[in-house]
Formats: C-alpha cells, sequence, structure tokens
C-alpha cells in the first residue's frame, strides 16, 4: 500500500489526483495518484529542477518507451507541474524485492529460479532496446503479480554513449568493477543481474556492505560471496561476476542457460523466458514450470 502524503505534498500534479506516496529518493518523489479516468497511475516528480535532474527525468521518459510491457512499468505522459518536470507511468501492484525479501527472507528452489528467470528475459529485452540499465538492484526490481517488472531508469543510457561523459553511476553493493570509472556498457548490467540473485538467495549482496572504499575494494579484487545459491544457477552467477567484462556471459545467453536452451534451439528466447516467467499455465518445452507469484507485504511501487 502507498504511504500517506505529507505536509507540502501538492493534492494535484497536472489532471491527477494525489492519493498517497509510493516512495522517495535523492531525485524526487513518487506518488500514487488518479486519473481523470479513474485509473491509479504512479507520478515521479523532481524535488529539486535543476537542469541535470530535469535531464535524467527526461532520459527515463526516453528510455521507457522503447521497452516490451513485461519489462517495465509504462510511460503515459511527460509533463510540467510549474517548475517541477513530472514523469507518468502505469501503476503495477507489488513489492520490490528488497522489499519482499526483507519481509519474509531469502527466496528459495522453483521461487528463485523463477525470479532468475523473469528478470533475465527483462534485461535481455532491455539489452536488444539498446538500452543500458546502469543501476539494476533489489530495489529496482518489482514483483508484481505478472512477474517481475525493472523500473527506474533514470541514469540509463543507450547501448552506443553507455560510457558517454565522466560520472560514475550506479548503486555500489551491485556495480561491476568497470562502473566504477568511466566506459561500462551491458556487461555491467549482467553483473549487477548476478550480484541481484546472490541478495534473492541470501539476502546480502556477495561482497557485503559497509564503507565505500571497503566494498570498493572487495569487488575489484575478492571472490564473490555466493550464499544460498547452488547447482546450475551458482554457476551461472558465478560466470556473470567475473571481474573481467569481456568473460561475462551476455544477457541473452543468461536467459538461454536458464531455459536449458542452445543459441540455435530457440528462435525467440524472449518470448519463450517471458511464458516461462508468468505464473500458471504450461511452461514452453525444455523449461521448468515455476512457482505461483511472488506475494509479500511493502509498499507498492510504479
Amino acid at each position: 500500500m502507498a504511504a500517506a502524503v505529507q505536509p507540502g505534498d501538492p493534492a494535484r500534479i497536472g489532471a491527477y489526483v494525489v492519493r498517497g506516496r509510493l516512495g522517495a529518493g535523492g531525485q524526487g518523489v513518487v506518488y500514487l495518484a488518479q486519473a481523470p479516468g479513474g485509473r491509479p497511475v504512479a507520478v515521479k516528480v523532481l524535488r529539486a529542477a535543476d537542469e541535470e535532474a530535469a535531464a535524467l527525468l527526461r532520459r527515463e521518459a526516453e528510455v521507457l518507451p522503447r521497452m516490451a510491457a513485461f519489462c517495465t512499468a509504462q510511460v503515459l505522459e511527460v509533463g510540467a507541474a510549474g517548475a517541477e518536470p513530472y514523469v507518468v507511468s502505469e501503476f503495477i501492484e507489488g513489492p520490490t524485492l528488497q522489499q519482499a525479501v526483507a519481509a519474509r527472507g531469502p527466496l528459495r528452489g522453483r521461487e528463485l529460479h523463477r525470479l532468475a528467470v523473469g528478470t533475465a528475459t527483462a534485461l535481455a529485452a532491455i539489452h536488444r532496446a539498446g538500452v543500458v540499465h546502469r543501476d539494476f538492484k533489489p530495489g529496482n526490481v518489482l514483483l508484481s503479480p505478472e512477474g517481475p517488472r525493472v523500473i527506474d531508469f533514470g541514469i540509463a543510457r543507450p547501448v552506443g554513449d553507455a560510457g558517454a561523459g565522466d560520472e560514475v553511476a550506479g548503486t555500489p553493493p551491485y556495480m561491476a568493477p568497470e562502473q566504477f570509472r568511466p566506459g561500462a556498457g551491458a556487461a555491467a548490467d549482467v553483473f549487477a543481474w548476478g550480484a541481484t540473485m546472490v541478495f534473492a538467495a541470501s539476502g546480502a549482496p556477495p561482497f557485503g556492505a559497509g564503507p565505500l572504499p571497503a566494498l570498493v575494494h572487495r569487488i575489484l579484487r575478492a571472490e564473490p560471496d555466493l550464499g544460498g545459491l547452488d547447482g546450475d544457477l551458482r554457476e551461472l552467477v558465478a560466470a556473470c561476476l567475473a571481474k573481467d567484462p569481456a568473460r561475462r556471459p551476455a544477457a541473452r545467453e543468461v536467459l538461454l542457460r536458464l531455459l536449458g536452451r542452445t543459441p540455435s534451439a530457440v528462435s525467440d528466447p524472449l518470448a519463450a523466458g517471458s511464458a516461462a516467467a508468468r505464473a500458471g499455465g504450461p511452461a514452453p518445452e525444455g523449461t521448468a514450470r515455476l512457482a505461483a507469484p511472488i506475494k509479500a507485504g511493502g509498499k507498492a511501487r510504479g
């Protein structure tokens, strides 16, 4: 459920009536709102409407329409309320992976495999759309009843200029070694996917937390702690966490390995992956049947 509005929150944003808060961060606030026809939507509003922050919001609005509907919340409108720009997107009920693990502990067995397939499918689709997310992490994986959705593309980049500029961006426990210098590409998302799967299975990222210098040292030099992972998934995640980005599998290969297929055996792995990640109904031939949708407490996200 959404949290209550706070003093100073707007009653309306453009044509949308604010009903509650879905989340807040350094960039701004995400509100649960009601569209004129009654539909619930998520509205992300910047806290500080400086040009850099506005550019991040515009980039998110430009990137999201490239994604398949099963990957993320879809953008409905981009606007401005006075000097504050906002993006309206589809509202999706469900906790984040971070919230779900905090509420009831790590995932196991078929439930973990279902999450792995669904998130790998989304990541492969994101990369096929020509986008590098750059901040894939448990807090940006939304567990909807229809399967995982990847959210928050505020620092995403097109593949061709993922290393443009000189900023270092991301969430440190889930950042690849190359993200601590300019020039990281799609392989950094694969590393972050592997780190996220470790968190899902153990409740902690593979290199721990704590002071940034020590964390960065472990990411650059230490072997990951793969926690509760075992079997083929453990082997796959270990490959995704390779220090050298050239040694990591591409997102499409990750998905195919999860499906137990070779590249020549599947004409469209995204279709197979999205079908396997949906609850109910038979899984495509050669894939595992997956558990029912993850249900847990926590705030809804859009």
